[in-house]
C-alpha cells in the first residue's frame, strides 16, 4: 500500500520533527546536488534547524554565489522600481489621455456637433456657458478697440507736437538766413537798373522820332499851303527841313 498523505503542519511532538527534519534535509541536499549536475545549474543551499544550527550546501563556492545572488537582488529591485515608475507614468498617461479626449469632446460641444447624447439640463448649462463667453469675448473686443483708439490719439498729440516744433524751427531758420536779394550776385542786382535805362532811351528816341515826324508833317502842311509863295521865311523852313532829314538818315526827294 502506498503512503497516506500527510498534512502539512507544524510537528508537535520534538522528537518526531527533530527525525522529520534530519530525513528531509538529507533528501532536499541530494536533490540540490542532482541539480546542480544534472542541469550544470550553480546552487546554493542554507539551512537552519529550530536550535540554530547552520547546514549549507554549495556546488562551486558559496561566498561567489552569495555576492552573486546580492547583485542580482540589486537588479531586481532597480528593474521593480523601474517597473513601477513605468507603471505610475503609464497611469498618468492614461489619465491625461481621458482629460484630452473629455476636453475634445467639450470643444465639439460648444461648436455644436456631438448633442445627441445630452439631456436638457446638459443643454441649458452649454448655453449658459456659450453666452458668458460671448459676453467675454465681447467685453475684451471693446477694450482693445479703446487702447487702439487711445493709443492712435497719443500718437496724433505727438505729431502735432512735432509739427509745431518743426514749424518753430523753420521761422528761426527764416530769420536767421539773409534777404534773397543781399545772395544776388552784383551782375543781376544791376541788370533790372539796366534795363530801365535802356527802356528809358528807347522812350526817348521814340519821342524824338514822333516829334520829327510830327514836325515833317507839319512842314509838308506849310509847304502845300505855302508853296509858290517866294518868301525869306519858306526858304529858311525848308533849310530847317533838310537839315533834319540829314540828321534822320532819310533822303528828301529833289525839289
Amino acid at each position: 500500500m502506498g503512503r497516506g498523505k500527510i498534512e502539512i503542519k507544524r510537528i508537535e511532538n520534538a522528537t518526531s520533527r527533530q527525525v522529520t527534519f534530519s530525513k528531509r534535509r538529507a533528501g532536499l541536499l541530494k536533490k540540490a546536488q542532482e541539480l546542480s549536475i544534472l542541469c550544470d545549474a550553480e546552487v546554493a543551499l542554507i539551512i537552519f534547524s529550530s536550535c540554530g544550527k547552520l547546514f549549507e550546501f554549495a556546488s562551486s563556492c558559496m561566498k561567489r554565489t552569495l555576492s552573486r545572488y546580492n547583485k542580482c537582488l540589486d537588479c531586481s529591485e532597480t528593474a521593480l522600481v523601474e517597473y513601477g515608475a513605468k507603471k505610475q507614468q503609464s497611469k498618468e498617461v492614461n489619465i491625461l489621455k481621458d482629460e484630452i479626449a473629455r476636453l475634445r469632446m467639450a470643444n465639439r460641444r460648444m461648436m455644436g456637433k456631438e448633442l445627441m447624447g445630452l439631456s436638457l439640463k446638459e443643454l441649458q448649462n452649454l448655453e449658459h456657458q456659450l453666452s458668458e463667453g460671448i459676453l467675454s469675448v465681447k467685453d475684451r473686443k471693446e477694450q482693445l478697440l479703446l487702447e487702439q483708439l487711445e493709443k492712435s490719439r497719443l500718437q496724433e498729440q505727438r505729431a502735432l507736437l512735432e509739427n509745431e516744433t518743426l514749424r518753430k524751427q523753420v521761422e528761426e531758420l527764416r530769420g536767421l538766413l539773409p534777404s534773397p536779394e543781399c545772395l544776388m550776385p552784383p551782375y543781376l542786382r544791376l541788370q533790372p537798373m539796366e534795363k530801365k535805362h535802356f527802356q528809358i532811351k528807347q522812350d526817348v528816341i521814340s519821342s524824338n522820332m514822333g516829334c520829327n515826324c510830327t514836325f515833317e508833317k507839319q512842314g509838308e502842311s506849310d509847304t502845300s499851303l505855302h508853296l509858290g509863295l517866294p518868301s525869306d521865311s519858306c526858304r529858311k523852313r525848308k533849310a530847317h527841313d533838310t537839315s533834319c532829314s540829314n540828321d534822320s538818315g532819310t533822303e528828301l526827294p529833289p525839289s
